[in-house]
């Protein structure tokens, strides 16, 4: 309802009134030069923007209207009051600047505005740069990032184009990089005190160390204020190139808590003759350039005077002399140390002039508009000038290369800066390293690390990780709902590793190798088998001979007293071979011990099976013998001429035969072999043999079982018959003793882990046999030396004759 009110522009900004300057100076240079624009003078119009967007278009339709014609014209013929613009220092002014000028073909070279989103030829055609775009320093930030070990960091920026734009691809780049964000926020455009707590607050309680920010230095100063005030001084900030080299907050006050602040600026120039320049300005007599009488007010705090003796100011500053001397201020506008933003307007007014002079120097024969014309110098539009601004191509008087790509953008190329303080208590921006964007791949980043100050004045890199990294052993388990930086440290299960610090996954090892204790890495797994070399592997050697030790005594003894009646009175030829058939079994235990092999595990089997063969048989004919020979004693009853000592050796024989003839078919078809076992134990190697065909070594068990069940029945028959030696109720013992060995033996072997299924087995032979022995021979031999006087005939034949009656 209400006309708005006149924009007003609010302070003064010493160092935005330095690149104003820059730009003065490099035109005024320019005309004095004879050779780049003979007989041509380059003019000049300034309007601020007091970095405001409603204020920002009003210049560029002033810009491209001229104040005059948008008076006096109504149509807007004729060539546009102005060929080519230099600015904007920010990206949202320049966008809203650059889509104006798009459409009248007008070139806008910027200085300073670094949107990633500016070289989008498309929305902006007529858009150059000097300063390299966001989306190169996005990635060099990324790679500072990285090359520190960085993996949990927060980010802020600012509310406008320059800062979303630049978190955006930061972010994106870092994330490729397998970098997490803590944090990120943004500062408002409009100040607002709760919202710059809100994030002092998030940095506070965030476990991030580092903290990338990008903002200008006028958002950053509250932000700044504020952390300050809180004494947040454990954060090492990472700086954007708007605000790395600020003096304005590189302060002896703010070092506390940004001191060591490490950044990206743009590459610095020496332009010796500009620190003259600056300290001639002097202010107008009149009030008609009241840009530069509002520099000077500011800069020494003074009024000056007005025609009518009215000052520009307010009346509680002291009247300026217009003698004071600008380089006796320490200011930011004479400070030429720096000269970064200042030097990309200094090139960004020489390539506009290089362009002209490419203009006027066009070959009409090989002109590049219709018809192959050039352009009037006199008469020409802002288009042609876009033509040749686009194959600019020099290198300036201080050795610096100035061209753009076909995005309008220069090489990318940044020095890398770090906040450090002096001997003397100021603070000092130091040059630390280089990012060169045309380097190699893999080297762009160059960083002298040995001259780096770090927050807190640290000497060492800051670590700024969510968790810290899983060493060698373990492997890297994401924590649910959190960043992927945010993990917990698993060690690798048994027979798997990881031999590198935070290994996603655990390599599983060859399957003759497992884990170390440590598991970092894969070694050969332990062999295991009963050796000869064990403690239990000696026991039982040691038992075994004492076995057959044993035996050969009592074969011994029967060879020795083999014409007395108790050794003649049970077939003495089945005796000497039950003997030397126990001498086999106990021998045949040995073979079970040591390491496995083809012959081996045949051996052992084939031996077991038919040793134990030939013990049954003798056993079972010698219970037949029992029972033959007291069934003879009976009237009419003459047995014993069928089962005479041939008949028993027939006996014996034949059982025997028939093992060996299955052993034989067992070994051709299907012989045991040597294996590997790692089912039982992971961590072992168990060395064993298999049996090659089951059913044949079940038909081995199987038939010596069959012989024993004959045995034990007979025995058992024959256990009450009238024996003056009780020779068929020892048989029956050991019998039983033998059977019961066996029938336990099967769970135990089943349930026994590695070398103990072997000792079972080589127990259950010992045991049997042991008892074989003794309840055959024991009673014999205790009557043979212990009671001479019963090995007698009459002894035996009297008991024998008592009992038949």
């Amino acid at each position: 309802m209400t006309k708005p009110e006149k924009l007003q522009c609010e302070g003064f900004n010493f160092r935005t009134f330095r690149w104003l300057q820059m730009m003065i100076f490099a035109i005024q240079e320019i005309n004095k030069d004879q050779t780049l624009l003979p007989n041509i003078k380059l003019g000049y119009s300034i309007y601020d923007n007091c970095r405001k967007v409603p204020q920002a278009v009003r210049a560029a339709v002033t810009l491209l209207n001229g104040i005059d014609n948008s008076i006096k014209n109504s149509k807007c013929i004729g060539s546009p009051p102005i060929s080519a613009i230099v600015g904007d220092a920010r990206s949202t002014q320049s966008i809203i600047i650059g889509r104006i000028a798009g459409q009248f073909g007008i070139p806008l070279v910027s200085y300073s505005s670094s949107c990633s989103c500016l070289s989008n030829k498309v929305e902006f055609p007529t858009f150059f740069r000097t300063i390299p775009s966001d989306s190169f320093q996005a990635k060099a930030l990324a790679q500072l990032v990285k090359n520190f070990g960085w993996t949990w960091v927060g980010s802020i920026a600012t509310e406008d184009d320059y800062g979303q734009y630049l978190v955006q691809l930061f972010n994106e780049q870092v994330q490729n990089y397998g970098v997490c964000l803590g944090f990120t926020e943004a500062i408002p455009k409009v100040p607002s005190s709760e919202k710059i707590l809100q994030i002092v607050d998030t940095i506070k309680k965030s476990t991030v160390k580092v903290i990338v920010l990008f903002a200008g230095v006028g958002d950053i100063i509250s932000l700044a204020n504020e952390v300050v005030r809180q004494n947040i001084t454990n954060k090492q900030w990472i700086a954007s190139e708007t605000w790395s080299t600020a003096a304005l907050l590189a302060t002896k006050e703010n070092f506390r808590s940004f001191g060591g602040t490490i950044g990206f600026a743009f590459r610095k120039g020496e332009i010796p003759q500009f620190k003259e320049f600056l300290l001639k300005v002097h202010p107008s007599p009149t009030p008609g350039n009241s840009l530069i009488n509002r520099f000077w007010e500011n800069l020494f705090g003074c009024a000056l005077k007005s025609p009518d003796n009215i000052t520009t100011t307010t009346n509680s500053k002291p009247i300026c002399t217009r003698q004071e001397e600008i380089g006796k201020i320490d200011s930011v506008y004479s400070d030429v140390s720096q000269l970064r933003v200042s030097y990309n307007v200094y090139k960004a007014v020489y390539a506009i002039a290089h362009a002209i002079h490419n203009l006027i120097t066009c070959d009409p024969n090989k002109g590049p508009f219709l018809n192959k014309t050039c352009a009037n110098i006199s008469h020409f539009q802002p288009w042609q000038l876009l033509h040749y601004l686009k194959e600019v191509n020099f290198t300036n008087q201080y050795g610096d290369k100035v061209y753009f790509d076909e995005n309008g953008d220069p090489i990318a190329s940044y020095d890398i800066m770090n906040w450090q303080m002096d001997a003397n208590g100021s603070v000092k921006i130091v040059n630390v390293g280089l990012f060169d964007a045309s380097a190699a791949p893999g080297q762009e980043l160059f960083i002298n690390e040995d001259i780096v100050t770090w927050s807190n004045g640290q000497t060492e890199i800051p670590i700024s990780v969510c968790s810290e990294s899983c060493p060698a052993g373990t492997r890297k388990a994401a924590r649910k709902g959190e960043p992927i930086c945010c993990f917990d440290c698993l060690q690798c299960a048994e027979g798997k590793v990881s031999n590198e610090t935070d290994s996603i996954h655990c390599l599983t090892c060859p399957i003759d190798y497992w884990s170390n204790q440590e598991h970092d890495k894969c070694v050969l797994k332990e062999v295991e088998f009963l050796s000869f070399e064990d403690t239990l592997g000696i026991i039982l050697t040691t038992v075994a001979l004492f076995g057959v030790c044993i035996t050969v005594v009592i074969l011994a003894i029967f060879i020795h007293y083999r014409n007395t009646p108790v050794v003649r009175a049970n077939n003495m030829e089945l005796s000497f071979l039950l003997l030397i058939s126990l001498v086999l079994c106990f021998l045949c235990s040995l073979t079970f011990i040591g390491q496995p092999s083809v012959w081996s595990c045949m051996l052992r089997h084939t031996v077991f099976g038919v040793s134990f063969a030939l013990c049954i048989s003798c056993i079972l004919g010698k219970t037949i013998v029992v029972l033959m020979a007291f069934s003879a004693t009976l009237p009419n009853n003459n047995l014993m001429k069928y089962f005479g000592p041939q008949q028993q050796r027939a006996c014996v024989f034949t059982c025997t035969f028939l093992q060996v003839i299955i052993c034989i078919l067992w070994l051709t078809n299907s012989p045991p072999f040597p294996v590997k076992n790692i089912k039982h134990q992971s961590a072992k190697v168990i060395l064993e043999c298999d049996v090659g065909s089951v059913m044949a070594f079940s038909c081995v068990l199987g038939y010596i079982g069959l012989l024993a069940a004959i045995s034990v029945v007979l025995a058992f028959l024959a256990r009450k018959l009238p024996d003056n030696f009780n020779e068929a109720k020892f048989i029956t013992f050991s019998m039983l003793i033998f059977s019961a060995v066996w029938i336990t033996f099967i769970p135990a072997y089943i349930s026994s882990p590695g070398k103990y299924t072997v000792a079972v087995e080589i127990f259950a032979i010992l045991s049997s046999s042991f008892g074989l022995a003794a309840c055959n021979f024991a009673p014999k031999c205790y009557i043979i030396l212990l009671k001479p006087e019963q090995n007698t005939k009459k002894h035996l034949m009297g008991k024998g004759a008592k009992a038949s009656t």
